[in-house]
């Protein structure tokens, strides 16, 4: 298998394990480390096929694109430290005739702690993941980054990542926090904002994931989410108002 795949990590020790498990038949692992404080550096060194590299975050977009960098073939996959790629997509991996002008899309099943979130816009996400670094990169996106696809085609493989991003309350207000700072710092001069704006945003995330996505039909971890989304998206925009304001003064 002419892949190696590509693992960013920060204090991942509830679920890198995992990860590193169903990645055990590629030969080449790259295990990204930006800062971790727990025992991810520990438990990465336990995996024979993990080349493990210490190094600096600076947006996700050029992160993945340096720790990419690292690997010893030019098939790229990126897998996050709390997703599994199941047995099926691990046997379409072994197999797969890839043809070097495609990015390929993988079908992401997400879970709260070990619950299925089968709303919410959480469910049957395609989302590319499979490129060869001689064609194309990841743009420098600091969040929402994305393989670039220009002239280029796409294909969804058979298979699935099983996601594992949230254990805990604390985590959804911990990645709203992050990101929102990262969509702000990215956008700062590029994009107008105001108060009114965040408000809206984030009334319409939470009515969006909620209800026009269903995601009441997950029960409570439907509105979790929702709310979520909506703190995340107001606090996007509050920050990008105050961080605009701050280079006109």
């Amino acid at each position: 298998m002419n892949i190696s795949a590509v693992v960013l990590a920060k204090n991942s020790e509830k679920t890198i394990k995992n990860t590193l498990e169903s990645l055990k038949s590629l030969e080449d692992v790259i295990v990204y480390d930006n800062g971790s404080t727990d025992d991810t550096i520990n438990i990465a060194k336990s995996f024979q096929n993990v080349h493990l590299i210490e190094g600096e975050f600076k947006g996700f977009g050029w992160t993945k694109n340096k720790a990419a960098s690292y690997a010893k073939n030019d098939w790229i996959l990126i897998i996050d430290s709390d997703e599994v790629i199941d047995s099926e997509l691990l046997e379409v991996l072994q197999h797969k005739t890839l043809n070097k002008t495609t990015v390929y899309k993988l079908n992401f099943k997400a879970f709260y702690k070990n619950i299925q979130v089968k709303h919410c816009g959480w469910n049957n996400q395609k989302i590319k993941r499979l490129y060869n670094k001689t064609v194309t990169s990841y743009n420098d996106n600091d969040v929402h980054e994305d393989i670039i696809t220009d002239g280029l085609q796409t294909e969804v493989l058979n298979g699935n990542v099983e996601h594992y991003s949230y254990h805990t309350l604390s985590e959804f207000i911990i990645k709203a926090d992050h990101y929102s700072t990262l969509f702000a710092k990215n956008n700062i001069g590029k994009r107008k904002s105001n108060p009114f704006k965040a408000f809206l945003n984030g009334l319409y995330s939470f009515i969006r994931t909620y209800f026009l996505k269903q995601g009441f039909r997950d029960g409570y971890i439907g509105l979790i989410i929702a709310f979520s989304h909506m703190v995340t998206n107001f606090y996007k925009y509050m920050k990008l108002y105050e961080a605009n304001k701050e280079i006109t003064k």
